[in-house]
């Protein structure tokens, strides 16, 4: 599982344009649900991407408890700012890749891809909210993936109920079924044209932002 592909081995740069979208009447809310844009809610954004930036998607902030009540602290600060959008329309829609995250088992994976002679590359959340269905996906460039497929239920204004429904293992010409292993529910308590901010069932934290490509099976 590798070779030369889109993937990097850490996230790139925030990607400094914003993707306006148009609302879909059919979701009955506004699609780009946009959080106040007050000086305070950008300043709590540019905070919170200061401090994960060195953090290698979470990987040091394990070692550093200090360090990780400093960003859960700036998380909470933007997720207040955040209070009353509607989040789980369709401008939840699209390829996120993850920034950083306390879950234990992707940072796991992370740190541990070379022992198995490969890197881990980008790891997305593909949504779709009109479709119902979530991919958490893990990339091995240049051709190996793990992903998890689950399907959605919006609990509006910013709770998504998921329930894992297969998993495969795939390389770049195989690929093994993994059967599926769970439920749960996961709030997008910020969300703007590049950045989400995610607290799911377990008290984990995500942040993701837009990729600037649309991953697919």
């Amino acid at each position: 599982m590798a070779m030369s592909s889109p993937f990097s081995s850490r996230p790139s740069a925030i990607p400094s344009s914003l993707r306006i979208l148009k609302s879909n009447p059919a979701l009955g809310c506004c699609a780009a649900a946009r959080p106040p844009s007050s000086g305070a809610s950008l300043g709590a954004k540019a905070d919170l991407l200061a401090l994960i930036a060195d953090q290698e998607r979470g990987l040091r902030t394990q070692s550093d408890p200090r360090k990780r009540a400093e960003i859960i602290a700036a998380v909470e600060a933007l997720g207040a700012l955040g209070r009353g959008q509607v989040t789980t329309g369709s401008s939840l829609s699209g390829t996120w890749r993850m920034l950083w995250t306390t879950e234990k088992e992707q940072l796991f994976i992370i740190k541990n891809a070379p022992l198995f002679g490969t890197r881990t590359g980008d790891v997305l959340q593909v949504i779709d909210v009109e479709k119902r269905s979530l991919n958490n996906v893990i990339t091995f460039p240049p051709s190996g993936v793990f992903f998890v497929r689950s399907s959605i239920e919006a609990a509006p204004p910013q709770r998504v109920n998921f329930r894992f429904t297969s998993a495969v293992l795939r390389g770049s010409n195989w690929e093994i079924p993994l059967p599926p292993f769970g439920q749960g529910w996961f709030e997008s308590i910020y969300l703007d044209d590049d950045i989400r901010v995610a607290k799911d069932i377990r008290g984990d934290y995500l942040i993701v932002d837009r990729a600037s490509y649309s991953w697919k099976e």
